[in-house]
């Protein structure tokens, strides 16, 4: 082989594999990510097994109640995803009946079609979330864990597209 024909597989075909590859590493370390459900705790809004995609969260200001979030649990020492229940400074009261109060106000969650019994307050400290499981019956959520506040340093990314299964691809809310 002379040196042009090597100097051309190099420039046609190494070196755009080289910088495809970068680029997708990149991408998927900086601006996205993919997760799989690993339990029924979001049923019905997210089933076991279900693939999705995260954006990676810069500005944590940015996280609203009701988002689903991906964290790192460091008491499980694992990825989880639950929603977004408490911001920091809130009062959060959940009743024996499984309704949810914020600073003495009911939350509207009709995503929840399972509630459950388990009562709990929490005061959540600046800097930390409340998470909890849509499926409250059967969710290992704050209200079990013992330290129940997540801290945004822990937050990973915020869950914005289920791609698998096929049958259920699209946004999730």
């Amino acid at each position: 082989m002379d040196e042009k024909v090597k100097n051309n597989f190099f420039f046609d075909w190494i070196m755009p594999i080289a910088v495809a590859v970068i680029v997708v590493l990149l991408v998927n370390h900086f601006l996205i990510f993919q997760i799989e459900v690993k339990s029924g705790s979001m049923t019905p809004t997210l089933l076991k097994k279900d693939r999705l995609m995260s954006t990676v969260i810069y500005d944590y200001k940015s996280i609203k109640r009701g988002d689903i979030i991906t964290f790192y649990s460091r008491e499980y020492d694992d990825l989880f995803v639950k929603r977004v229940v408490g911001l920091p400074g809130e009062n959060v009261d959940i009743d024996d009946k499984g309704i949810v109060y914020i600073n003495g106000k009911k939350l509207n969650e009709s995503y929840v079609k399972y509630p459950s019994p388990k009562e709990g307050h929490f005061k959540i400290p600046n800097g930390k979330y409340l998470m909890l499981g849509d499926d409250r019956e059967i969710s290992d959520d704050a209200r079990y864990w013992k330290n129940p506040y997540i801290d945004k340093s822990d937050i990973k990314g915020k869950v914005r597209i289920r791609v698998f299964p096929f049958d259920r691809i699209g946004s999730v809310q």
